[in-house]
């Protein structure tokens, strides 16, 4: 009796471990995608998915039912620290190798490669998009300048934008925006803007960014917050109106992509017995 109620205990708190705030579950992702870090959706039914760094240099379409429905693997593109996915007008889709927690890489990529949807093998090539920040002399730097990691990317009229993770000691709540431009080659980014997400460490890191098909609204991801740009002109978008949105979720929220006009699709990593999953909001 005394082992039944001790399981009961330990199932409550799981479940109470387990807030989805405002977010709308979805499904259950598959096990393959215990540490998903980037989403992208190029049609009505499916979603592409990539894993983070440690994890297989693969490209993985995802049914809105959590179905596991074709693995892409990406020629010429390891995976060091994959973060985010991005897409162009032209269906081109753009992989953010530059996962950098120690602010250390020499070798920070994007990988760009064609529309997946119309890929008939089950390998895709990738052309190389190499950059470093143009601010950054010490590798590492100091720690009150430990501003050269980044897990969040975008694509708008050319460019690709990149947006960084806070890790300074102590912490400025601050994120750059750099841009470079969606071609092969080599480039020093250019230095955007930066502007201030929030002063609470915990959930104030940019871990994702997405973009509406029309360029008018940009939304960062954080774990638990959504900041939300709209009436932005020009590449700094910060210097628009910032809509900041407690998500009210307790999970490690690492990917965000636009599934409509209104409706985001975010996901999450699997932690603790919880997470991997696929969730919606309603931006109205």
């Amino acid at each position: 009796m005394k082992k039944y109620f001790l399981s009961l205990l330990v199932i409550g708190l799981l479940f109470s471990c387990t807030n989805y705030g405002q977010l709308t579950f979805v499904t259950k992702l598959p096990k393959k995608l215990d540490e998903n870090s980037g989403i992208l959706h190029l049609n009505d039914s499916t979603v592409w998915f990539i894993q983070d760094g440690g994890n297989s240099d693969e490209l993985y379409q995802v049914g809105l039912d959590g179905s596991l429905l074709n693995e892409l693997k990406v020629k010429n593109g390891k995976n060091v620290d994959w973060e985010d996915l991005a897409k162009d007008e032209k269906g081109n889709v753009y992989i953010g190798d530059f996962g950098n927690n120690d602010s250390d890489r020499k070798d920070l990529v994007i990988y760009k490669v064609p529309n997946p949807e119309i890929e008939k093998g089950d390998k895709i090539d990738a052309q190389k998009i190499k950059f470093r920040y143009p601010d950054q002399k010490k590798f590492p730097p100091k720690n009150k300048k430990e501003q050269f990691d980044a897990e969040a990317l975008f694509y708008k009229k050319g460019y690709l934008f990149i947006i960084t993770k806070n890790r300074t000691h102590p912490f400025t709540g601050k994120a750059r925006i750099y841009k470079v431009p969606a071609k092969k080659g080599k480039y020093k980014a250019v230095y955007v803007g930066e502007f201030t997400t929030c002063m609470e460490e915990a959930s104030c890191r940019v871990t994702a960014a997405t973009i509406s098909d029309d360029g008018k609204t940009i939304v960062l991801l954080g774990e638990g917050k959504l900041w939300i740009f709209s009436n932005f002109s020009g590449d700094d978008f910060s210097k628009g109106t910032m809509k900041t949105i407690d998500l009210k979720a307790t999970s490690q929220l690492e990917a965000v992509c636009f599934l409509n006009e209104h409706t985001l699709l975010i996901s999450d990593e699997e932690r603790s017995n919880t997470g991997r999953n696929l969730y919606s909001f309603n931006l109205k």
